[in-house]
């Protein structure tokens, strides 16, 4: 599903599996990243879809994950096994990852177990910036949904596209969620005033007045 010229939805419920969270794909100047990893069980799948969007899987330097979640994370560990990706977190999300908890990254709602994942980079600031060949990606803690969630932004044909999965919570104490810090990160989400808001369960928003009514619909 094409956002920009450089810029896919490759993997999602009706993509890869019926679990998995939605993955984006990023692809600028021969770099690419893949924005979260669903459950892992459409690797084949979502291989095949990078390749149509005319990327290489082997061009791939960066897993960013937005938070530690199964359906977002579970098929991380292959991706980067397979393709030699490094991947990103929030520190607070990596301590899930890494001993491969089933209870905080809700592994055990989708009966599965999640194998330990090695980190390569954990965020540990409000704000971050990396670079997919000479294009900036920004990461923003976002915490409530779970303690360490991340959303990403970058720029693409002049529009400023937020990958702000899990807007929509939900809120559970096994996720060790925090309402208060939820609303505070979508008022913070707010403030962005985006183009595109691609999200992990409900698609893609485009226009700042559609994006902030779904927002504001959470508040």
């Amino acid at each position: 599903m094409k956002v920009t010229k450089e810029v896919w939805q490759v993997g999602g419920g009706s993509l890869t599996d019926p679990d998995d969270a939605a993955i984006y794909l990023l692809c600028f100047g021969g770099h690419a990243a893949l924005i979260d990893a669903g459950t892992g069980r459409g690797y084949e799948r979502l291989i095949s879809h990078i390749e149509k969007c005319g990327v290489n899987a082997s061009q791939i330097e960066y897993l960013f994950l937005t938070h530690c979640h199964y359906d977002h994370t579970g098929g991380a560990r292959k991706l980067r096994e397979e393709l030699g990706c490094k991947t990103v977190a929030h520190e607070l999300e990596a301590i899930y990852l890494e001993k491969g908890d089933r209870d905080v990254t809700a592994a055990r709602w989708y009966g599965e177990v999640l194998a330990p994942l090695k980190v390569d980079h954990k965020i540990t600031s409000a704000e971050g910036s990396f670079l997919i060949g000479n294009r900036p990606i920004k990461s923003f803690h976002t915490p409530g949904h779970s303690p360490g969630s991340v959303v990403y932004l970058v720029e693409s044909e002049g529009k400023r596209i937020l990958f702000g999965q899990d807007v929509h919570g939900p809120l559970d104490p096994s996720l060790l969620s925090n309402q208060r810090d939820y609303v505070r990160s979508l008022k913070f989400l707010l403030s962005l005033k985006v183009d595109i808001l691609c999200e992990g369960h409900f698609g893609i928003f485009e226009g700042q007045r559609n994006i902030q009514g779904f927002i504001k619909s959470f508040l």
